[in-house]
């Protein structure tokens, strides 16, 4: 493995780095930087737990090597700043184990950044990459929703189980 000193801008902050280029961002995020918010789930990109901003892109920074991010900024969970969004996600009482909720975060930031009162089909699309083993899907939805100033009825707030309890 071929080291080199890499820079490296993690939330706004300047770090330099003697690791291999090829190393995926999350292990230089976590192991060396030791930010652990964001969050390994499968190495493949197919769960979303390990989504970072790059330059304001959702990436899957189990796929992102180091050399992709040079001169670029990435911004974990530890750095997003989206206060309504946290605040619904609150309110709405989206985490459950909470593994996946950095990387659900991280996409729902990007989303409403770029679109900012999305529909229900464009959140969909949006968030099809993030896995939620406890399925809070309908309280992510709701909480995106609320985030972005949208009415959200009682039957997207409520959960599935709690929607199947009262049919």
């Amino acid at each position: 493995m071929s080291k080199n000193s890499l820079g490296l801008k993690i939330n706004g902050k300047d770090y330099t780095l003697d690791a291999d280029p090829n190393m995926p961002v999350l292990w230089a995020i976590r192991d060396i930087v030791g930010l652990t918010g964001t969050k390994f789930g499968c190495g493949a990109g197919l769960c979303g737990a390990c989504t970072v901003h790059v330059d304001g892109q959702p990436q899957r920074a189990c796929l992102t090597s180091l050399k992709q991010v040079q001169g670029k900024q990435v911004t974990t969970i530890e750095g997003l700043t989206f206060e309504p969004l946290k605040r619904a996600w609150r309110e709405h009482n989206v985490p459950q184990c909470g593994y996946c909720q950095a990387g659900q975060l991280m996409s729902a930031a990007a989303l409403l950044t770029q679109t900012a009162q999305p529909t229900e089909r464009q959140i969909d699309e949006a968030m099809a990459g993030n896995l939620c083993r406890c399925g809070t899907y309908t309280r992510i939805k709701a909480a995106i929703q609320t985030a972005s100033g949208q009415k959200v009825s009682q039957t997207d707030a409520r959960s599935e189980s709690e929607q199947e309890a009262q049919a």
